[in-house]
């Protein structure tokens, strides 16, 4: 068996978790792009909210493509991925973007029933693995969706939302966003409540975006384990959104995990104008892994928001054979792949 067979085999067996992808938004401004086909569109269904707020992508940036469906997660071995909806831009329309966005996201995994499906809970992403289907986490990006509201923080839960990032850069009724962090603020008094509540339903808090004040109020607070969905290392790249040593720690007190990204300008300070090696992204793996221990790492794309370093969804076996390359052991990289994740999504989420 040659070497790169091996590496495919093992990355094939690995069950694998993307915690971060913007794949809903991205097809519905694309004019509602099937899951199963980026060819195929059904412009009847681009009448909701993400379409009228939003509008199309441009052209330019419609030729890129979508990086993430289910053929393409299919090809690159990416067994659990979390569709996560940005609700920054829509403006007193929060609720109704999310609902919008996940309205259409149901009608396409019912559409595609038997490649992929919605999971609640650590169960169901072992029968999905088992059955040979695709699964998908429902995640909001920004608390904002919530509307200041602990009901509709419990029917979102009721809807199957298993993760919430509690701001985007800007600040929430939650907490201050990491573009205001140098103001010391943190978690509001909503935002406890946020935390506990969704301690008690059983829902991932995610920490990226949030001001480093806000990151220790959530960690002195959070019985459960938490996330940063798509964060890298600040020693690497000194970027508000990158975690700094003792933030790395503090999520390995905690049990929780790191999702590296994939961005550009998160690997190195210049990759917003130039991309950087694809050996930087490991070194932001293998950083963390010092920094916070093995169990701790995890892989979040943020694929169709940003994370450009790799093509596509295709291209996750790379990570798995530049690990191999650097020494790590297959049972290290599949933690890294996946396990890591599945064990705080079982922690958290039951």
């Amino acid at each position: 068996m040659s070497e790169s067979t091996s590496i495919l085999d093992l990355h094939t067996q690995s069950l694998v978790i993307d915690s971060h992808n913007d794949a809903i938004v991205a097809h519905i401004r694309r004019g509602n792009i099937s899951l199963a086909d980026e060819h195929s569109k059904n412009p009847d269904q681009h009448s909701g909210t993400i379409a009228y707020l939003r509008g199309q992508v441009p052209p330019e940036k419609d030729a890129i493509g979508i990086q993430l469906n289910i053929p393409k997660m299919r090809q690159g071995g990416v067994d659990v991925a979390f569709f996560a909806v940005d609700v920054t831009r829509a403006w007193k329309n929060h609720l109704s973007y999310a609902l919008d966005a996940f309205g259409w996201f149901d009608a396409e995994v019912a559409e595609n029933a038997s490649d992929i499906c919605i999971v609640r809970k650590a169960a169901d992403i072992h029968t999905a693995k088992d059955e040979g289907k695709l699964a998908a986490v429902l995640a909001i990006e920004n608390s904002e969706g919530v509307e200041r509201s602990l009901n509709i923080l419990r029917s979102l839960y009721l809807l199957g939302v298993r993760s919430i990032g509690l701001t985007h850069n800007p600040n929430t009724w939650a907490s201050t966003g990491n573009d205001e962090g140098e103001t010391g603020g943190g978690l509001t008094r909503f935002g406890v409540q946020l935390v506990k509540e969704m301690n008690k339903l059983g829902m991932l808090v995610d920490v990226s975006h949030i001001s480093e004040r806000g990151f220790w109020d959530v960690l002195d607070i959070s019985d459960a384990p938490v996330i940063a969905s798509h964060s890298n290392c600040k020693t690497l790249c000194n970027h508000p959104r990158n975690l700094t040593n003792e933030q790395l720690k503090a999520i390995a007190v905690n049990g929780g995990v790191v999702g590296i990204t994939f961005v550009p300008g998160f690997i190195t300070e210049d990759g917003w104008k130039k991309t950087p090696p694809f050996a930087q992204l490991l070194n932001h793996i293998e950083y963390a892994i010092d920094v916070a221990g093995l169990d701790h790492v995890g892989i979040g794309s943020d694929f169709d928001g940003g994370g450009d370093l790799l093509k596509d969804a295709t291209e996750f076996p790379r990570i798995t054979e530049g690990l191999s390359e650097r020494g790590y052991s297959d049972e290290a990289i599949q933690k890294v792949l996946g396990g890591n994740h599945l064990r705080v999504f079982e922690a958290a989420c039951g």
